[in-house]
C-alpha cells in the first residue's frame, strides 16, 4: 500500500507541477522519477542509472520513429499531401463520418503497428481531417488514439497479446478472431467519447497553408496515391514483418521472410517513409528540401525529451515489487475475467506500460486458469482480453502513449487528461463488461 500511496502522491504532484506553476513536463518528471526512487528506498546510484536506462530504452523504441515522422508530417503539410488525404478521405465518407473513419483508422493500423508509431505517422491526416472538418483537433486525435489502442491490446501480432497468448497457452487464432470482436466495442466507446467529451476541448488543427494557397503556390497538390504513399507503404512494410514474425512461419525462414523482418522494423520502414516524403517536394521547393526536415527535426526535441522523462519515471516504477504486492491481496479472490483485469489495470496505472502489464499479469494469471474454471480454449482467450482490457486502464503521466498523443496533438497536460486517461478508461470498462457477457453466455 505504501507504494501506491507514493506513486498517487508523485503523479498529483506532476499534475500540479505541470498544469499550475506551468513548469516543463521534462523536468517535473525527471526530478520526480528521482525523488520517488529514493523515497522509495532504492540506492541513490541505482536510482540515477534506473533514470537514465529508462529514458534510453525510451528512445531506442520509439526515439528515431517519432524523429522521422515529424519529418514525414513536416513535409506532408507544406506540399499540401496531408491536405489531399483529408480531401480524399471526406470526399469517400462525408465530413459527417470522418471521426469515425479516423477511429476506424486507428483500429486497423494498430493490429500491425504499435499504437505509439501509428499515432506517429497519422496525425497529420488527423490534423488535417479536424480542419477540413472544422472540427477540434482534440477530437480527432481522441479518435485515432483510440482506435489504434483498442487493437494494440486485444490484438496480436503486437507483442503483449502474443506474449500473453504464449504465457496462458492459448490459440493464437481464436486470439486474433476474438481480439477483433472484442476491440470494435472498444474503438466505437472511443469514437462516442471523442464526439461527446473531446469536442468541448477546442484545440485549432493550425493548418500551415490552405488549399487555396498551396495550388497558388505550387500550381497544383499532389495526387492521391502520391500523397498517401508516405503513410502506407511503412505501414504495409511494417505488417509484412508481423505476418513473417508469426509463430507459423508464413514466408518460411529463408530469404524473404529476413528481408520482411529488415524492411518491417519500424525504423527502417519509417526511413522508408521519409524518403518517400521528399519526392512529394515540387521541383521549385527542392533548395527547402534541408529546411523542412531540420524543421521536422527540432520539432521532435520537446516530444522526445517528454518522452523520454515519461520513460525514466515508468523505469523507476517498475523497480518497485507491486506484482508481489498486488499477488498477495488480490489473487485469493474468486471474481472470475475480472481478477486479471484489476491485477493488469493497477499494473497499468502503476507503471505505465501497457505490454510489462500484460506480460506480469498473465504470468500471475497463469497458474490460477484451472482454479479459476477458465482453462478451457474460450477461456484462457477470454482472460486475455480481460488482461488486455486492465492494460489500457488507463492511459497517464507515466505512460510515453499519453505524452506522443498529448504533443503530437497541441494539448496541454489537462487537455489530455480529459481527452486521452478519460478515454482510456472508458476503454477499458466498455471491453471488461464485453468480455464478462461473453463469458456468462459462452462458458
Amino acid at each position: 500500500m505504501f507504494y501506491f500511496i507514493v506513486i498517487l502522491l508523485a503523479v498529483l504532484l506532476m499534475i500540479f507541477a505541470i498544469s499550475k506553476l506551468k513548469m516543463h513536463p521534462f523536468i517535473v518528471m525527471t526530478i520526480i522519477s528521482i525523488l520517488v526512487g529514493l523515497v522509495c528506498g532504492i540506492s541513490a546510484e541505482e536510482v540515477i542509472n534506473t533514470v537514465k536506462t529508462g529514458f534510453g530504452n525510451i528512445m531506442a523504441n520509439i526515439g528515431i520513429v517519432i524523429i522521422c515522422g515529424t519529418i514525414i508530417g513536416t513535409i506532408l503539410e507544406k506540399t499540401g499531401a496531408a491536405l489531399t488525404m483529408a480531401n480524399s478521405i471526406l470526399s469517400l465518407v462525408g465530413k459527417k463520418r470522418s471521426v469515425l473513419t479516423m477511429s476506424l483508422t486507428g483500429y486497423v493500423t494498430g493490429i500491425p503497428v504499435f499504437c505509439d508509431s501509428g499515432f506517429v505517422i497519422l496525425s497529420p491526416i488527423a490534423r488535417a481531417l479536424a480542419s477540413e472538418s472544422k472540427v477540434s483537433l482534440a477530437v480527432m486525435a481522441t479518435a485515432l488514439s483510440g482506435g489504434l489502442y483498442a487493437t494494440h491490446c486485444l490484438v496480436p501480432p503486437t507483442p503483449g497479446p502474443i506474449a500473453m497468448a504464449g504465457t496462458l497457452g492459448a490459440d493464437l487464432g481464436l486470439t486474433i478472431l476474438i481480439g477483433l470482436i472484442v476491440s470494435l466495442p472498444a474503438t466505437m466507446a472511443a469514437c462516442i467519447y471523442a464526439k461527446k467529451v473531446s469536442k468541448k476541448v477546442e484545440i485549432p488543427a493550425n493548418p500551415e497553408y490552405t488549399v487555396e494557397e498551396l495550388v497558388k503556390k505550387y500550381g497544383q497538390l499532389p495526387s492521391a496515391l502520391h500523397s498517401f504513399a508516405p503513410i502506407l507503404v511503412p505501414i504495409i512494410l511494417i505488417a509484412l514483418k508481423s505476418i513473417a514474425d508469426f509463430p507459423s512461419a508464413p514466408f518460411g525462414k529463408g530469404i524473404f521472410s529476413q528481408i520482411c523482418t529488415f524492411v518491417g522494423n519500424p525504423v527502417v520502414a519509417l526511413i522508408v517513409g521519409v524518403f518517400i516524403a521528399m519526392t512529394l517536394i515540387p521541383k521549385s521547393e527542392k533548395s527547402n528540401a534541408l529546411k523542412w526536415v531540420t524543421e521536422g527535426i527540432t520539432d521532435s526535441a520537446g516530444i522526445l525529451a517528454i518522452t523520454g522523462a515519461g520513460g525514466s519515471f515508468g523505469a523507476i516504477i517498475q523497480q518497485l515489487p507491486l506484482a508481489d504486492a498486488i499477488s498477495g491481496s488480490l489473487l485469493g479472490i474468486g471474481i472470475g475475467v475480472f481478477l486479471p483485469f484489476i491485477i493488469a489495470a493497477l499494473l497499468k496505472m502503476a507503471m505505465g506500460a501497457s505490454t510489462v502489464a500484460m506480460i506480469t499479469t498473465s504470468a500471475m494469471i497463469a497458474p490460477m486458469i484451472t482454479t479459476m474454471g477458465l482453462d478451457s480454449s474460450l477461456g484462457r482467450v477470454l482472460v486475455i482480453m480481460a488482461i488486455g482490457a486492465g492494460s489500457m486502464t488507463v492511459s497517464h503521466v507515466n505512460d510515453s502513449y499519453f505524452w506522443v498523443v498529448s504533443q503530437f496533438s497541441d494539448m496541454n497536460t489537462k487537455q489530455a487528461y480529459k481527452c486521452q486517461t478519460g478515454m482510456t478508461g472508458v476503454m477499458g470498462i466498455t471491453t471488461i463488461v464485453v468480455v464478462f457477457f461473453i463469458s456468462i453466455i459462452f462458458l
